[in-house]
């Protein structure tokens, strides 16, 4: 990438995702990117509008429920499903609109928990990364669950992942330990993985030395770059 390139980068609204990715764009801008932070109206106007920062510029996209978010969609799975069919004709939309005002997007880094990104960024030509907001250890189990290789709900005491220690059930992800407790929340962590290998780049939000062992078990399925 080179200066002037121009990148969407799109985190999912919820604690734990917004600070890893707008860190990253402030990284990306001090290597002479053009940045964009894409969050929603609520979020925007919730936090955002009050404290701008001076190396990112901050748009906004619908998850229809611009007044009052996941508090005023109530049950996830309603503001999940509806976050998607909105925001993904918001985002379609924003994408269209900047390359009409002259500022065209070159690519997009968008939340894993937001698969669907991924789809509009292929069908406007444009090239996208992945970006895993939790450990590569937590990626891991994901990964094996959504691709069939670790079967929910666990039968026995203990699971063997290649690069992980054993691992007994209960210290498994509390989605999967407790299988069928928040369906959308689990549908929404598992399909991060749905359509990833699609994807140009896969970001995670970790250090090499931090998971090495775990990253070489992952890298033979996907290929990752650490962000730290």
């Amino acid at each position: 990438m080179a200066n002037g390139t121009h990148v969407l980068v799109l985190p999912f609204p919820g604690q734990g995702h917004i600070n890893p990715m707008l860190q990253f764009a402030s990284r990306l801008a001090s290597k002479g990117l053009k940045t964009t932070l894409v969050t929603t109206v609520f979020i925007f106007k919730s936090i955002y509008s009050d404290h701008p920062i001076a190396s990112t510029s901050f748009r906004t996209i619908s998850d229809g429920f611009d007044e009052g978010g996941f508090a005023q969609a109530k049950p996830p799975d309603i503001y999940l499903s509806t976050f998607k069919s909105v925001g993904s004709q918001s985002l379609a939309s924003l994408i269209k609109e900047l390359g009409d005002s002259g500022i065209p997007v070159h690519a997009v880094i968008y939340d894993g928990f937001m698969a669907w990104a991924l789809d509009i960024t292929k069908q406007l030509g444009i090239r996208a990364a992945v970006f895993l907001t939790q450990s590569c250890a937590v990626n891991s189990i994901h990964y094996h669950v959504s691709r069939g290789l670790l079967k929910v709900p666990v039968e026995g005491s203990r699971i063997w992942l290649p690069g992980l220690p054993e691992l007994k059930v209960w210290e498994l992800p509390s989605l999967i330990y407790h299988h069928g407790s928040y369906p959308a929340w689990f549908d929404t962590i598992v399909n991060q993985f749905s359509n990833i290998d699609e994807a140009d780049w896969v970001l995670v939000n970790s250090f090499y030395e931090l998971e090495k062992v775990v990253r070489i078990a992952m890298s033979v399925q996907l290929y990752i770059l650490f962000v730290s």
